[in-house]
């Protein structure tokens, strides 16, 4: 494990108030954050209306993913550690997010639409696309942003679990920017390649004849997954992006820390992520089938097996929410007994409330997000209000420090390292999500 302190290790979140008031009080602020900021951004009835639903979500993703980078890659670089140690959390808050709304703007205008759309694949473009006889303007849009999202949303998975599985290896011990761009190259390149393998078959079959010249059609999980749709990709991709952070924080990493072999523990931990993301996946696809019927293909809507594979990653968001909001918020509670018992306890915790969540969003979500009512319609995307709030609750936790519930100070060297040991004694390790 690597030697270097990062600031999120460093940092120590202390309860301004004791009791629940402090997570209650971030709880509606952030609720208060995100109303304002949907109707501005997002609301079909508000100001931007970017959620057409694609443009909206290829926005909130990438948000996500440089949140991720900020914070977990680049440990805030290129900020000074006592920038960061004295600054008011709104003002580090606001800068970093600016911060990172930069960054996204150029690549997703500057890389994505204006190098890889001009010069390499047209649909990354919606300019180049409506150039192709019979698609529209809207069409055009929509597909552009939906083969970029999901690029963000594959490296919304592999960039973390290149901290969490593989602890940064073989560059932990390197100093910032150096350890930053090894990780955040080698991160991207395998999202390249994932994402050709998934997503870009999927991008060759929108289109009237299918691309067979570039890319393989019909694509080659059709007949296992009953679809030529590449929702069966997002359904397990997004499994793994919400099984990372179930590893890194109500988990704490636990049992692959067991393991003392270094390689052995982080090369079962990055491929455990992915088995149990894929057992994931197929649990919540059967339980449509029990709760709906079978799927049949060449149906539309609730009944059609592409939607289900899609809301298989819908529907693992849903379980995200109560857990981060677990570990921010309430201190990954409860902790007092053996680690296997709190494991199971935050996770039964985590099933109940995030199967709640999922019934009031769908009772409720279209009264006041400008969403339609129903599982299945077209403009009903749970992914981009619940994503866009978790984005809320990590600047908070990651550039505000839990302001203003808590307050911060900064660890001395003696309690990180008896923090490390009682760690290392109880086969547990997160050190960049460790709740004050």
């Amino acid at each position: 494990m690597s030697t270097h302190v990062n600031y999120l290790e460093a940092r120590k979140l202390e309860k301004r108030w004791a009791g629940p008031l402090p997570a209650l009080v971030n709880l509606l602020l952030s609720l208060i954050v995100f109303y304002a900021t949907w109707w501005i951004f997002q609301d079909p009835r508000g100001w931007m209306r970017l959620y057409t639903p694609y443009v909206g979500y290829m926005y909130t993703r990438w948000l996500l993913i440089i949140f991720i980078w900020v914070a977990y890659i680049f440990d805030f670089w290129p900020f000074r550690r006592a920038w960061l140690e004295k600054a008011h959390p709104l003002v580090k808050g606001t800068l970093l997010t600016l911060l990172s709304v930069a960054v996204m703007l150029a690549l997703i205008k500057g890389f994505f639409e204006g190098m890889l759309g001009n010069y390499a694949m047209a649909y990354f473009n919606p300019e180049q696309l409506t150039k192709l006889q019979g698609v529209t303007e809207f069409f055009a849009a929509e597909y552009a942003a939906l083969a970029c999202l999901m690029f963000a949303a594959i490296a919304s998975w592999l960039s973390p679990a290149w901290v969490v599985a593989m602890e940064e290896s073989p560059w932990q011990d390197l100093p910032q920017p150096a350890r930053g761009f090894s990780i955040w190259l080698m991160t991207f390149f395998l999202s390249v390649i994932v994402y050709f393998m998934t997503m870009h078959p999927h991008m060759g079959i929108l289109y009237y004849p299918w691309q067979y010249f570039a890319s393989i059609t019909p694509p080659y999980w059709e007949q296992f997954a009953n679809t030529v749709s590449g929702n069966f990709h997002i359904a397990w991709i997004m499994c793994c992006t919400v099984v990372v952070w179930l590893v890194e924080t109500i988990w704490e990493r636990y049992p692959f820390t067991v393991i003392r072999s270094p390689w052995l523990r982080r090369f079962a931990l990055f491929f455990g992520i992915i088995a149990i993301s894929l057992a994931l996946a197929a649990f919540l696809y059967f339980a449509q089938e029990l709760a709906w019927g079978e799927a049949i293909r060449g149906h539309r809507r609730d009944a059609a097996p592409d939607w289900r594979w899609l809301h298989v990653g819908e529907t693992a968001i849903f379980f995200l929410m109560p857990a981060l909001f677990l570990y921010m918020y309430c201190g990954n509670w409860p902790r007092k007994y053996s680690v296997p018992v709190n494991l199971l306890a935050r996770t039964a915790i985590v099933i109940v409330a995030g199967l709640a969540v999922y019934a009031l969003y769908y009772r409720t979500a279209h009264l006041f997000l400008g969403t339609q009512k129903g599982f299945s319609h077209p403009q009903q995307f749970p992914m981009i209000p619940t994503i866009w709030l978790i984005n809320i609750w990590l600047v908070n936790h990651w550039f505000m420090d839990n302001w203003p519930g808590w307050t911060v100070r900064m660890k001395t060297a003696e309690e990180i390292a008896r923090e490390r040991a009682a760690r290392a004694a109880e086969h547990t390790w997160s050190p960049r999500m460790v709740p004050g």
